[in-house]
């Protein structure tokens, strides 16, 4: 995949502007107390899903429009924050979704995703089966897939990392959670495009570590399963695209434990009153654990999404 430019980046800020407000990036000393870097969160959580994604929904679906104006409608795979994107961004444009999760998938991202428009069908043991099972769909009822990794789809959620990286330019790293991918290679693309030296710190959990094992081979490695606590991370399979785009502009990708992101998510509760899914916490999680490598520097995290499992959340507030 060819690099996004400023150009591609600032355009697909019209766009999402158009629907929502930039989200906020705050300092908390709170969190700086407890790390020993100065650390600024940036809130994607503060987004109308509470998650970094719905920018690249959104910017899909306009580009989509201008493509294909009598789209019968689109159909995509998720864990939830994809999904709950294209279901609002395809309502805005009038085309039909069809949303397909993993069986056990978290109910509170699945009743929003049907209040959001789309129609959704359960499918498989983890994000990969239902994945691949909506790509036979696709094919069966002429329906527009939507993958993960898509252009259109770094262009729009690479509109957060422009917004952090102008207003905080001189950050030392970035700490960002992988899922499939958009989230990091928009802030690479951001990065660069923006000719800064941010360091970028991929985040993925210890029972879903594909992109880690990808990036110490310097090829894609797959695993057999995606076990964590963090919907938004638990991925097995990594996309090529993706993955050549950080082995390029990742400094590291690093692993966290699911009682590390618990922890993190406990934090963000009683440091910032801010409330952090698993993925978004992750970031937190793997600054504590290099916290004395990164004493002293200015940090940023990605907080993405907010849509922490009732289930989850209940074991975060009894400690874990």
């Amino acid at each position: 995949m060819k690099a996004i430019t400023l150009d591609e980046l600032e355009t697909a800020s019209e766009v999402v502007t158009a629907h929502m407000a930039p989200t906020p990036h705050i300092r908390w000393p709170l969190l700086a107390s407890r790390t020993g870097a100065e650390v600024w969160v940036k809130h994607e959580n503060h987004t109308p899903i509470g998650a970094f994604k719905i920018r690249g929904g959104l910017n899909y679906m306009n580009k989509l429009k201008a493509e294909q104006p009598d789209c019968p409608g689109v159909i995509t795979a998720t864990r939830g924050n994809h999904g709950q994107s294209v279901a609002l961004a395809a309502s805005l444009a009038g085309i039909p979704a069809t949303v397909l999760v993993p069986f056990g998938n978290n109910p509170e991202k699945n009743a929003a995703m049907k209040a959001l428009g789309a129609e959704l069908i359960e499918h498989g043991d983890d994000f990969q089966e239902a994945y691949e099972h909506a790509g036979g769909l696709a094919a069966e009822k002429g329906l527009r897939p939507i993958p993960p990794y898509h252009p259109w789809l770094i262009e729009g959620v690479g509109t957060y990392a422009l917004e952090f990286l102008s207003a905080e330019p001189d950050l030392d790293t970035v700490y960002v959670p992988i899922g499939m991918g958009s989230g990091i290679s928009g802030l690479i693309s951001a990065r660069d495009a923006l000719g800064l030296k941010t360091r970028v710190v991929g985040v993925v959990a210890e029972g879903a570590p594909c992109y880690a094992l990808s990036f110490e081979a310097g090829r894609a490695v797959s695993t057999d399963t995606a076990d964590t606590i963090a919907g938004g991370v638990a991925c097995r399979v990594p996309d090529e695209d993706a993955l050549g785009l950080i082995l390029e502009g990742a400094e590291r990708v690093v692993r966290v434990t699911d009682d590390a992101i618990m922890e993190a998510m406990g934090h963000y509760l009683t440091d910032t009153h801010n409330l952090a899914e698993g993925a978004g916490a992750a970031p937190l999680a793997a600054l504590l654990d290099e916290r004395h490598k990164m004493a002293g520097r200015k940090v940023g995290l990605v907080l993405t999404g907010g849509n922490a499992g009732r289930a989850v959340l209940r074991r975060v507030l009894d400690g874990g």
